[in-house]
């Protein structure tokens, strides 16, 4: 593996997933993240644990293709991958001979408890950052742009909200989607019942299956799990948007500023560096695992313009 060279081992630590009762739980706490604020973690001390451990623990997605999966038994994806060139950055700058890297699955519903609780030291998935989600959390410089968009099955001819009226429209518990899927309900009085999932793949099997209308997520996300779809022209994804254009950007320890310098540091000789774009090509323009379809996506000018100048996303 590509840790080998650069004095890396990975180790995918293999935690069971949660079942839903443990998902809606853990979305009940997530209100209290923000009281347990006071216990963030002081500066410099998740670079003290790696160096005193050699470890860093990546939290990662099972089912947010291409950000974040889990394929043919391996952890992957354009975010994975982000953080990937970041533990390196991280080696390098503890003057570290190896370091092991622990791999540990989150949901929509658990990132925010297990990046404030100590669990995982970066989450590497598709989190969007928003001014509530900086209270709970710190974020790195964004490296993507999505927008929350829709999909449904293309026989049903949804293509805006009023289609969606009195229908049922599944979300994953803790997601933006849910978030915005409820304040559009309320003001439009749209009557859609909401199916609570314990994630997106979940989801948009209920919508395959014809259980659901529809799913409501950011743009990247349900292309990935179009593509991954046994027949992707089956289903259509909104042109309407539900919101502007946000970032994602790497989850991290809230009020670690030092740890959050190194990795926006390392992030910042990835852009320069041009590799991020290879990266790009490789996730979003490329086959990929597992059922080797492309997302034919090109680069935004809004994204080309975060890589050319990278820096805090403070809106």
């Amino acid at each position: 593996m590509p840790g080998k060279e650069i004095g890396i081992t990975w180790i995918w630590n293999r935690a069971s997933r949660l079942w839903p009762s443990a998902c809606i739980a853990a979305a009940l706490l997530l209100a209290s993240v923000a009281i347990t604020a006071v216990n963030a973690a002081e500066d410099g001390e998740t670079l003290e644990r790696i160096a005193r451990t050699a470890s860093v623990t990546l939290g990662h997605r099972h089912n947010a293709p291409p950000l974040s999966y889990v394929a043919d038994g391996q952890v992957m994806g354009y975010s994975v991958d982000i953080c990937r060139h970041i533990v390196e950055g991280i080696r390098q700058e503890l003057g570290l001979e190896r370091i092991d890297v622990r791999y540990m699955p989150v949901t929509t519903a658990t990132r925010f408890i297990l990046i404030g609780n100590g669990s995982i030291d970066l989450e590497c998935g598709a989190t969007t950052n928003t001014v509530m989600r900086r209270k709970l959390a710190e974020f790195s410089y964004p490296h993507f742009v999505a927008s929350n968009r829709f999909v449904s099955r293309r026989e049903n001819a949804l293509h805006n909200l009023a289609d969606l009226a009195g229908r049922s429209v599944a979300a994953p518990s803790g997601s933006l989607g849910l978030e915005q899927l409820h304040a559009l309900n309320r003001a439009g009085y749209l009557n859609i019942s909401v199916i609570l999932t314990r994630d997106y793949q979940e989801a948009f099997e209920l919508v395959a299956n014809g259980k659901a209308a529809a799913l409501v997520a950011d743009d990247i996300l349900l292309a990935g799990l179009v593509a991954a779809s046994d027949n992707p022209q089956a289903f259509e994804i909104s042109s309407l948007t539900l919101e502007n254009p946000e970032p994602y950007g790497i989850l991290l320890p809230p009020g670690d500023l030092r740890f959050k310098a190194v990795v926006n540091r390392s992030m910042r000789d990835l852009f320069a560096s041009g590799e991020i774009e290879t990266l790009y090509r490789r996730w979003f323009q490329s086959p990929i695992p597992p059922n080797g379809q492309s997302l034919a996506l090109p680069i935004t000018s809004e994204l080309r313009a975060i890589f050319a100048s990278p820096g805090e996303y403070l809106d």
